[in-house]
């Protein structure tokens, strides 16, 4: 299992899909995929796509959101970066490129369904599945998603699937782009943060 995850993250490493491909629209730069992953991790981070300033450092969230997430995990650092205890996968892996506005574009449509289900099929440990903003809950979640991210978010409880598979906790971006959500969500900070500092530290004991 071990040998074919190794052969799995070089083969990520090295991919070119979305320069190479005839038709499709490439990056505007070198891709440079970032990710986290062990074959023991018993958490997973799922987020969006990194940012300019993750694409440079080659680390996932070395930015004002990974600090927020931190706090909202209630790990340190050491934890956070501890691959053995804690993946992070995003949904995109390589920086995207900004919009007109100078906002990061959506991760490449292309590149989940290349790698995400042979990623996870060999995950045997993750118990927990962090969806950080929209487009990983609705790859995660399909149609037990809510309407919107707020009512995803709200009734996350309700979204943990049966049976075996890993739990499943929704979460807003953690960009200060979203502070007018937490404020006008204040239920949030009451009743996600604890339930989600419980379930991480159940995990990492």
């Amino acid at each position: 299992m071990t040998r074919k995850l190794d052969r799995l993250l070089s083969d990520i490493r090295e991919c070119r899909h979305c320069i190479e491909t005839p038709g499709a629209l490439p990056l505007p730069h070198e891709p440079r995929p970032v990710f986290q992953i062990s074959s023991t991790a018993r958490i997973c981070i799922c987020g969006q796509a990194p940012g300019t300033r993750v694409h440079a450092s080659g680390v996932p969230f070395t930015d004002p959101s990974g600090d927020r997430l931190r706090d909202w995990m209630g790990v340190s650092e050491e934890e956070f970066y501890d691959a053995s205890r804690i993946a992070i996968i995003p949904m995109g892996f390589c920086f995207p490129g900004l919009d007109a506005k100078g906002g990061d574009l959506p991760p490449r449509k292309e590149c989940a369904p290349l790698w995400r289900s042979r990623l996870f099929a060999r995950l045997p440990e993750i118990e927990l599945i962090l969806l950080v903003g929209s487009y990983a809950q609705a790859w995660h979640m399909g149609k037990e998603r809510g309407r919107t991210l707020t009512e995803t978010v709200r009734n996350h409880r309700a979204t943990a699937p049966a049976g075996d598979g890993p739990s499943l906790i929704a979460l807003p971006h953690p960009s200060w782009r979203n502070n007018a959500w937490l404020k006008k969500n204040p239920w949030f900070a009451k009743r996600v943060l604890p339930a989600l500092k419980r379930a991480v530290r159940a995990r990492l004991a």
